[in-house]
This record gives C-alpha cells, structure tokens and sequence, in this order.
C-alpha cells in the first residue's frame, strides 16, 4: 500500500487539533497522563483526544455501567471511559505488560478513578477465563485495543461476556489501508481481516465500520451492536 503523504498527516493533525481545540476542553490531568507515559518508555498507541470523547459519549449514551477494557496500555482511554460512569460503574481493563499496568495504576490514582477500576495484569486470553468467573453480569460496553493477531479471539470472548444491547469497538482496523491487503504477510492485519469477517458472519452482530484520519494517522474502528435475536447473514 502507498505510504501516507507527510503533507496529508500534517494537515490531518492540524484538524484535529482545531475540532479538539474547540471542541473538547483542556485537561491538565489527562495530558499529564500523555506525559507520563511517554516519559515512562511507552508507545504512543493511545487514543486521540477526540477518540477517547467518542468512547466517552457512547458511554453516556448507552448509559452503560459495566465496561470491559482489553488492552489498558497507560490508562488514557481507560480514564475517558472511567469518567462516563456513574459512581456505581466500573471498567474491568486488562493488560499483559506490567510496566505498561504499572504506568496506568499510577494515571489511574491520579485521576481520582482507581476506585472504579480493576486491573489485571497478564496476557487477556489467560486472564478472561477469570473475569468471565468472577463476573457474573455481562458487560454493556466492550473496548478491544489489544494485539491485533488475537482479536478473533477477543471477539469470541467479548460475545461470551457481552448481553443483547452490549455494544463492542474494535479500534486500529485499517491499518493505513492494508486490511484490503488478503496476502498481507503481517499478522497484525489478518488479525483485523479474521476479526472483521468474524463480525460480518456473525447472525449475533450489526456493525458498522468507519475510516478515519488524524493525528493518529490513517485508520478506523468498528462498532458491533448484540443483538437480541440473531438474524440470517
């Protein structure tokens, strides 16, 4: 696939910083948490800001009380989602590095949000099985923004977990256009393609996808509804 043009992503982050700019207020707490974990080591694979407000409006609209996070990183989409809920609301949000769980526990106590959070920290294949355990109700929102190659099987989980209504995300889809791409030698992108197919064919789900450009460069999310009776594919 053809590389972005440097002069395209220049003027894409600049739309993104107007519509934030006028859009979304400054927060000292959340770019606290950006500077944080850049300075802690780790990637720069959080959501934008305008992201994390999409998550957060869902949210709101859905009037969700239990949310289910896979892929915690340092805690920035975690304290978006965190800051939708009521009191009462919780976010179960998994993460393999311990570092990475490290950096977001401290984000997290930060924020004042700890309390509406509970972190686990391993490979999410192995800590489900837990989560699925020990929570008994389903989850009405779904957040998966973990290693690509497992998201079929994040999607097989999050149906397990999830109850007619639950909404699931599944973020970084495009992957700069090269999901179009079925002899793409990268696991990361027949991941995504496995994932979307799975989506599509299955009678449980509606869903929608959407491009998207920005300062996260070019890339996308899908949005799955469960439904409460399946329907013919």
């Amino acid at each position: 696939m053809k590389s972005v043009n440097a002069s395209n992503q220049h003027t894409w982050s600049q739309v993104d910083d107007y519509l934030n700019d006028l859009l979304i207020p400054s927060d000292s707490l959340l770019e606290q948490t950006l500077r944080t974990n850049a300075e802690a080591g780790l990637p720069a694979h959080d959501v934008a800001a305008n992201q994390g407000r999409l998550l957060q409006l869902l949210l709101q609209i859905q009037g969700a009380t239990r949310v289910l996070e896979i892929g915690t990183l340092g805690g920035y989409s975690t304290i978006w989602m965190a800051r939708a809920l009521p009191e009462h609301g919780h976010i179960v949000t998994l993460e393999a590095e311990p570092h990475h769980a490290d950096m977001a526990r401290t984000n997290l106590t930060r924020a004042g949000l700890i309390h509406k959070v509970d972190l686990r920290v391993g490979p999410a294949l192995t800590t489900l099985p837990d989560v699925q355990e020990e929570y008994r109700e389903p989850f009405d929102f779904i957040f998966i923004d973990a290693d690509k190659p497992s998201n079929p099987d994040y999607l097989r989980w999050a149906l397990r977990l999830a109850r007619p209504g639950s909404l699931i995300i599944g973020d970084n889809i495009v992957r700069n256009g090269e999901v179009i791409n079925k002899e793409s030698t990268d696991s990361r992108v027949q991941g995504v393609r496995s994932f979307l197919k799975l989506i599509a064919d299955n009678p449980r789900l509606e869903a929608t996808a959407l491009q998207t450009v920005g300062s996260k460069g070019y890339d996308g999310f899908v949005i799955a509804r469960v439904l409460e009776t399946p329907t013919a594919k």
